[in-house]
């Protein structure tokens, strides 16, 4: 075999009649001073980083920024901001409809620190921490009711607080109830307002402590006493609501929608009022056009009928009454149980409507009261007496003129009440 003549280089590479390449790896020529010195400049500039930026003068330069090795460094956080002044620009009231302005005034007037306004001369500002609660009293779909104190004064009081998730629905319903009761302090008849405040987004109403609601009372004495109410005490029961109502027809343009035992309130001074006015409903030309409100058992054949178009007025209302005042007076709801709206509609708006007799479930009626509570209770609401014919009736103008120690007859159910360990508060209520 021939002997290669060629010989190659330990790179691999031809040296016979080639160029020599050589490719070394990049070699770091400082000496050792010179990179101790490079790692104490980095470290400085790295330690100016870690402090907080006082002013412009310790600030990166423009080539350090750019510089990747800058990254390495995290500065404590958070930066100082500069702070932004926040300007408030009122919502331009003037674009708002007058019922609509009204009521953003009440609720601009209603803050974390409210008014209460206990009479006319006591007024005291006060927030949340100034009430001590002391329990709940009642509940429906838009919150709770609270028994609260107020501190400073030792005035005990009814807390609605609202909650903040309500729909719009149920938002509309509680600005009503709460733009009537502080219309409404002028009528002995209907629970006083004392004040309102926001918490959280919440809305609390404060209002008048009543003792119990008639709802709870009738029923303590026909279930657990085997007894009945009075006559007479129906009768001022039966002139305080129709007055409250009157007041909320003439005074408020406003229906009430919702009577029913568990609205009209009593305490052990005597006094008897009506309440929870979430659904009323403003009268236009006398006539509400809403259907859906209200408790249904108690509801007038006209809002349940669905031929009737034209809407309704105050007399359902007095329907209402009529079915509330034979309920309270016999022990039992006129009408037997539905188990369904076709039961509800066949019975009230094709049946014919309850009957008070002078003995209807073993009671003794008089004349007047039986007549009274059946003309309430006229199915053909044109044929039904408004409130203005119903305050000349005889059984309303003998109720008014008598004199009754109400107080007294209602402090000792609720002394009976207390011994039975029976709670004098509704908290299921429909």
């Amino acid at each position: 075999m021939a002997e290669n003549n060629h010989q190659t280089n330990s790179f691999g590479h031809n040296n016979q009649g080639v160029s020599r390449i050589f490719n070394f790896p990049n070699i770091d020529f400082r000496t050792n001073n010179e990179v101790s010195n490079d790692m104490s400049a980095e470290k400085k500039r790295l330690m100016k980083l870690n402090f907080p930026i006082d002013d412009a003068k310790t600030l990166p330069s423009t080539a350090e920024m750019q510089s990747p090795q800058v990254l390495t460094g995290r500065p404590n956080l958070p930066l100082p901001l500069k702070k932004i002044p926040v300007k408030y620009v009122p919502l331009p009231q003037e674009t708002l409809p007058d019922k609509a302005r009204e009521k953003f005034k009440m609720c601009q007037s209603m803050q974390s620190t409210g008014k209460l306004q206990l009479s006319p001369d006591t007024v005291y500002d006060f927030t949340s921490e100034d009430l001590l609660d002391l329990g709940e009293i009642g509940r429906g779909g838009f919150g709770t009711v609270n028994k609260m104190v107020h501190k400073k004064s030792t005035t005990v009081m009814a807390v609605k607080r609202i909650r903040s998730t309500v729909d719009e629905k149920e938002q509309k319903q509680l600005l009503m109830d709460l733009e009537v009761v502080m219309k409404s302090n002028d009528c002995p008849y209907i629970v006083q307002f004392y004040g309102a405040l926001f918490k959280e987004g919440d809305c609390w109403i404060c209002m008048e402590l009543m003792d119990t609601s008639l709802d709870k009372f009738y029923k303590f004495i026909h279930e657990l006493l085997r007894d009945r109410i009075p006559e007479p005490i129906l009768g001022k029961i039966t002139v305080a609501t129709l007055k409250a109502l009157n007041y909320l027809k003439e005074k408020l343009k406003i229906i009430h929608r919702d009577v029913k035992p568990s609205n009209i309130l009593l305490d052990r001074r005597g006094n008897i009022k009506l309440c929870d006015f979430g659904i009323s409903g403003q009268l236009v030309d006398s006539i509400a056009k809403t259907r859906d409100a209200g408790c249904r058992p108690y509801m007038a054949p006209e809002r349940i009928d669905p031929q009737r178009a034209r809407g309704y007025d105050v007399r359902s209302d007095v329907w209402s009454l009529g079915i509330t005042l034979m309920e309270t007076a016999t022990g039992n709801f006129p009408y037997p149980k539905w188990n369904s709206v076709f039961e509800q509609l066949y019975q009230v708006v094709m049946g014919d409507p309850p009957r008070l007799s002078s003995n209807s479930n073993g009671g003794t009626f008089t004349a007047d009261f039986v007549d009274f509570v059946n003309t309430c209770l006229i199915k053909e609401e044109n044929q039904r007496p408004k409130y203005n014919k119903l305050l000349e009736h005889e059984f309303i103008r003998n109720s008014e003129n008598a004199t009754i120690d109400v107080a007294g007859y209602i402090d000792k159910i609720m002394h009976q009440m207390d011994n039975y360990g029976v709670t004098p508060f509704t908290t299921d209520q429909p």
